[in-house]
């Protein structure tokens, strides 16, 4: 039978398709099939030396094995996470600076609205990595040892009595909000310029108590500088076994107080940089040492199925900690 004049050879479909794909592969994309292709920034809004700093360098050290390029650690620390948010929303869109994002910077973002980032809409979610509660902590050769001494005494003496945190917005921030809303007491605030300030704070009596994030306080625990009082997790924590929850303390859900972290891009990262940064990430929080360390400090490896679930997972916490924010009355005191 004498084929068709309009239908097309083998050769010839073969030949249109290849040349669409390549038509729709833009630059970018094209770019992306050897990613990544040099040192990879990672830029990390806490200071070095505090639990979430070991913790992502850890996990930086195993990505750059599982990439076969390096990935460097840029602490930026500054505005409860703002500066470092900023600088990873304006970064070219190629995979090469990505950024530690946390629950820190949704709640920047609603305490500072002119931020020039959206927690949402400026960024392409990779993965989550982990989730932490925080800890109620004072000093360990200090007369308070339990939550209830600390309300009782605060009570005795309103606006006396100080709490710390690695800055305004942050995990520690909200739980001693939230706390000091629910019980009714008058403490001060003050925030520092990041987690790794709040226990030397303490010791030198700057501040009464703390909420740090568990990464933080339970190493500090253990080596006995600090004692835990409480915990804003929904459960114990099994570092900790023997500290009550605020949530079976005093009976409320508003009390349970989780940071997270995971990774995040600019936005409009190219789909297969995206793919190739959430495989690496999946198969580092996979590693036995790597899911005990973040046991052992308070900060278990919890990772979302698909970059999607974790845009859905931002977007619920919005809706949740626009609600904290309103009933604590927390405000911007910069």
């Amino acid at each position: 039978m004498r084929r068709s004049r309009h239908r097309p050879t083998r050769r010839a479909v073969l030949h249109f398709a290849a040349a669409g794909a390549t038509t729709a592969l833009t630059p970018r994309l094209l770019r992306a099939q050897g990613y990544p292709a040099k040192p990879i920034k990672l830029i990390l809004p806490y200071a070095a030396g505090g639990g979430p700093d070991v913790l992502t360098r850890v996990f930086a050290e195993k990505m750059s094995d599982v990439l076969g390029q390096r990935v460097i650690v840029d602490n930026r620390v500054g505005a409860g996470g703002i500066l470092a948010g900023q600088i990873a929303a304006q970064a070219p869109a190629d995979g090469y600076t990505i950024l530690l994002g946390s629950s820190s910077h949704v709640t920047q973002k609603l305490l500072e609205p002119k931020a020039e980032f959206d927690p949402l809409t400026s960024f392409t979610h990779i993965t989550r990595l982990s989730t932490a509660p925080t800890l109620m902590v004072a000093a360990a050769d200090g007369p308070f040892r339990s939550a209830a001494d600390m309300v009782a005494a605060a009570k005795q003496a309103p606006g006396k009595f100080n709490y710390g945190s690695g800055g305004i917005g942050s995990a520690a921030h909200l739980a001693g909000a939230a706390f000091a809303t629910f019980t009714g007491i008058d403490v001060v605030h003050v925030p520092f310029r990041g987690s790794v300030e709040i226990v030397p704070a303490i010791l030198s009596n700057t501040v009464e108590f703390a909420f740090p994030t568990a990464s933080t306080a339970v190493p500090q625990v253990h080596a006995g500088k600090v004692r835990a009082l409480a915990t804003t997790a929904p459960r114990r924590l099994p570092q900790l076994p023997d500290v009550p929850t605020l949530k079976e303390l005093f009976g409320s859900d508003d009390l349970v107080i989780e940071s997270w972290s995971g990774l995040w891009g600019p936005a409009n990262l190219p789909a297969p940089v995206v793919a190739k940064l959430n495989e690496a990430a999946l198969a580092v929080a996979r590693m036995p040492d790597v899911i005990a360390v973040h046991d052992k400090i308070g900060s278990p490896i919890d990772t979302s199925a698909t970059p999607a679930e974790f845009t859905a997972f931002i977007r619920s916490e919005t809706a949740k900690y626009t609600r904290l924010v309103a009933a604590a009355n927390i405000g911007i005191q910069r």
